[in-house]
């Protein structure tokens, strides 16, 4: 195949008949979506029908490395998971780093498209150009840890290995895939762990001797040796502390989400969480990506909980926000305690953190949750040092970190109260009727990740409009918001004031267009951090696939991509009634700290990004629009044009 980076093929895998096959990407595809969730927001459009529940069997998940992903380019390491999320029921992405996409492509694949459900639990095995499935029935219960561990002595000592826990195997809706074993990376939101579940899927394993050839390893190389130093400069806190080190930074902002987000002001708390309070006390070591020179991942020891004693992956920001800030837990104990939970029964660990906080505080407000008692069919495998007895409830009160850990049990199990928070915060609001919506935070049924839009209101129009709901990863406008990142860097020009309503929905707009590029190229949005620009990127996507793509021409592909995605959406009913932000992060003053007084003035900056994006009214992409992005070949029976 002429492109370079890329080995040009997927492999299909049906896995209720067992059959495995090679599909090939022609190469006007890569030009036109990149890869990852660009290529796979193409291939599951036109796959997926729409009618289909996102648990049916032949609901497919595809599994898409990005373009530059397992070359010399620094922090080439995603993937990109795309189905139709089972938790918000719309479109569903979850893109993960670590080494499994470098192997991938080692192995002379870009992708995996499965379909289909095992008649038993099943594991696939993909080796330099081949792959089979294998019965993985006694694997079936298994933490994701020993799983991972299993699975190697079966194939590969380096293999490496993407597996789901006890909470997928339960069809938990907010159940994550995880990848690397104990040197875990999640493919945490949406309930992508779920789908896996719905097809007896325990894990895929990859092994590859390969390596993707690179147009211009020279230009490559030189260019990224410029930005060598500005990465170790301005990326230096989170090697050294990794994301958690933002939290103390992150609450004087006013950006912290405190108390299920109602309080404004955990000084105190937050430094005992943070970064710097990890470092002082349990952090052991520190990890990267495949070809990252920031290695923002942290090996900690744990001090709490029932594995107390052993060593697990440290929690990052949104983790230590989730279970320290929001439950105002601010033991750091339990906080890793909590995330090594949670990546051993494979939950996400935003969601989670974010239903337990809502359950709090209805039980404190003497609304009642109503306890299954297991009727969920969940099942304990894999519980080992869960709560004993599957009536007991726990006690949840604002920073009980004991009952924090019981709740992430009951929730992976679907026991107890847990089948009631297993189907995330929409879910619970919607079971318990009344007042409880008011306490859900959550954008199109995915709960909103830890930054908040009264701190900096750029993110109210991404969170409103982003593709798979609460997702600060889809544009990310509060590093530019902050001043952390210079507008110049990511090609922004104009002037932002954090708590204004002034070029916010452009920012938004303007900052999914260039996540996009990032998805799809499979490179870490925390470059950013180290300066690399959008110029520098440019530059490393066509030396390495020997383009000649301009700034312009790239961050095109990604307003292409994310106008593709909208449409899956449209397809499913989602328009501008759907755009909108929880009450409590819409009108509820958080009356102390730097955002006191700050509520974002959604419909205008809603009216300015439609405006940008070529949207009408209701927000749906017009027809001209969606012409000159070349997505013309959208059937117009998927949407009523208003024009």
């Amino acid at each position: 195949m002429s492109v370079y980076a890329v080995n040009g093929r997927v492999l299909e895998v049906d896995l209720g008949s067992g059959r495995l096959g090679d599909s090939p990407v022609p190469e006007g595809l890569w030009r036109d979506y990149l890869g990852g969730s660009g290529l796979g927001s193409y291939l599951l459009y036109g796959a997926a029908d729409p009618a289909l529940p996102p648990l049916a069997a032949e609901s497919p998940i595809f599994v898409i490395a990005g373009l530059l992903t397992g070359t010399p380019a620094l922090t080439s390491c995603k993937v990109s998971l795309c189905f139709r999320s089972p938790l918000t029921g719309i479109w569903g992405e979850s893109t993960v780093g670590g080494f499994w996409g470098a192997q991938l492509k080692a192995a002379g694949y870009d992708g995996i498209v499965l379909r289909g459900r095992a008649a038993e639990p099943v594991y696939l095995w993909i080796r330099d150009g081949a792959a089979e499935i294998r019965p993985a029935k006694d694997l079936w219960g298994k933490q994701t840890y020993e799983t991972s561990d299993a699975v190697r002595e079966r194939t590969d000592p380096k293999a490496q290995v993407a597996c789901i826990g006890p909470a997928g195997e339960n069809l938990v809706e907010i159940a994550s895939v995880m990848f690397g074993g104990h040197d875990c990376r999640a493919a945490g939101r949406c309930g992508v762990g779920a789908v896996w579940g719905s097809k007896n899927l325990k894990a895929i394993a990859v092994r590859g001797t390969g390596r993707p050839a690179v147009a211009r390893p020279g230009a490559l190389a030189e260019s990224q040796k410029g930005v060598l130093g500005s990465i170790r400069e301005f990326a230096r806190a989170l090697g050294e502390f990794g994301t958690a080190g933002g939290i103390p930074g992150v609450e004087v902002s006013g950006d912290l989400p405190i108390k299920n987000w109602t309080m404004g002001s955990w000084t105190e708390g937050a430094a005992k969480i943070s970064g710097q309070a990890q470092a002082k006390t349990i952090l052991l070591d520190h990890y990267a990506c495949w070809a990252c020179p920031i290695h923002c991942g942290k090996i900690v020891r744990l001090d709490a909980g029932p594995y107390a004693g052993a060593t697990a992956h440290g929690p990052e920001y949104e983790t230590c926000a989730g279970f320290g800030s929001m439950l105002l837990v601010d033991d750091v104990n339990y906080v890793a305690a909590a995330n090594d939970l949670c990546n051993r029964l494979g939950l996400d660990t935003i969601s989670t953190s974010s239903v337990i906080a809502m359950a709090m505080e209805v039980r404190e407000r003497g609304i009642c949750i109503p306890s299954d008692g297991g009727s969920g069919g969940g099942s304990g495998g894999g519980l080992a040092g869960g709560p004993a007895g599957e009536g007991r409830e726990p006690d949840l009160r604002w920073g009980n970190g004991e009952a924090m850990l019981e709740a992430i049990y009951l929730i992976a199990s679907r026991q107890g109260i847990g089948e009631a928070l297993c189907h995330g915060s929409r879910a619970l609001a919607r079971r318990l009727g009344g007042l409880a919506a008011e306490y859900a935070v959550e954008c199109k049924g995915l709960e909103v990740a830890y930054h908040d839009p009264r701190a900096f209101t750029g993110m109210a129009g991404n969170y409103a409009t982003a593709n798979r709901g609460g997702c600060h990863l889809e544009a990310l406008s509060y590093f530019v918001e902050s001043g952390g990142v210079p507008g110049s860097v990511v090609g922004f020009t104009g002037q932002v004031e954090p708590h204004s309503a002034e070029n916010k929905g452009w920012l938004a707009a303007h900052m999914q267009d260039l996540m996009e590029v990032f998805n799809g190229l499979g490179l870490c949005k925390f470059l950013l951090r180290g300066r690399v620009s959008v110029e520098n990127i440019t530059d490393w996507c066509n030396a390495v696939t020997g383009w000649d793509l301009s700034v312009d021409d790239l961050l095109r592909l990604g307003e292409k991509i994310h106008n593709l995605k909208r449409m899956y959406n449209v397809r499913l009913g989602i328009s501008r009634k759907d755009d909108t932000l929880p009450p409590r992060l819409l009108v509820h003053d958080r009356k102390t700290g730097r955002a006191a007084g700050s509520l974002p003035h959604l419909g205008r900056i809603l009216s300015d990004y439609y405006r940008h994006r070529g949207w009408n009214e209701e927000g749906i992409p017009t027809k001209e629009t969606l012409d000159r992005l070349g997505l013309g070949w959208l059937q117009e029976s998927d949407v009523v044009w208003r024009e």
